[in-house]
């Protein structure tokens, strides 16, 4: 029974530090884009408002 509450606490920790990475590599992909694309999908003005709402 340890051993599997050691698991689950490995695999939130590695789903935690996956989504951080991912996160991060959209954010990178997003602000390569160009000017006027980036406004069109509502980059960054979206995304800030989802980040703050806790979502």
């Amino acid at each position: 029974m340890n051993g599997s509450i050691i698991l689950r606490g490995v695999q939130h920790y590695v789903g935690k530090i996956r989504t951080m990475r991912n996160e991060i590599r959209t954010q990178r992909f997003m602000n390569s884009l160009p000017a006027d694309i980036r406004k069109d999908v509502g980059w960054p003005d979206m995304y800030a408002e989802r980040r703050f709402d806790g979502n």
